[in-house]
């Protein structure tokens, strides 16, 4: 259990094909623990500083530069939060 804030998650688009939001995380906020139910794209609006705290209390330290897109599959379950000392925002496009 932490004490940090949530991000804000702004739905943009939620149709038949895809679902659309925009996560804005001020520094240390977190998405909270959970699992993806489909394959999605990030694409970093900002540069990303995230900690990713994954199952079995593995983290991992990762930088998604501003302009940048990284795709994952369903499944993929954890713990987003904001490592660095400004604000970071990322697009989630999810394929139904």
């Amino acid at each position: 259990m932490t004490d940090r804030p949530a991000c804000t998650a702004t739905q943009m688009i939620d149709d038949p094909r895809v679902r659309v939001t925009r996560f804005d995380f001020v520094p240390g906020a977190e998405t909270g623990w959970h699992r993806h139910g489909f394959d999605y794209v990030i694409t970093a609006i900002t540069d990303c500083h995230m900690l990713l705290e994954e199952p079995g209390g593995g983290t991992r330290r990762v930088t998604v530069p501003a302009g940048t897109a990284y795709r994952r599959s369903e499944g993929v379950e954890h713990n987003v939060v904001n490592d660095g000392d400004a604000p970071m925002s990322f697009v989630e496009v999810e394929l139904k």
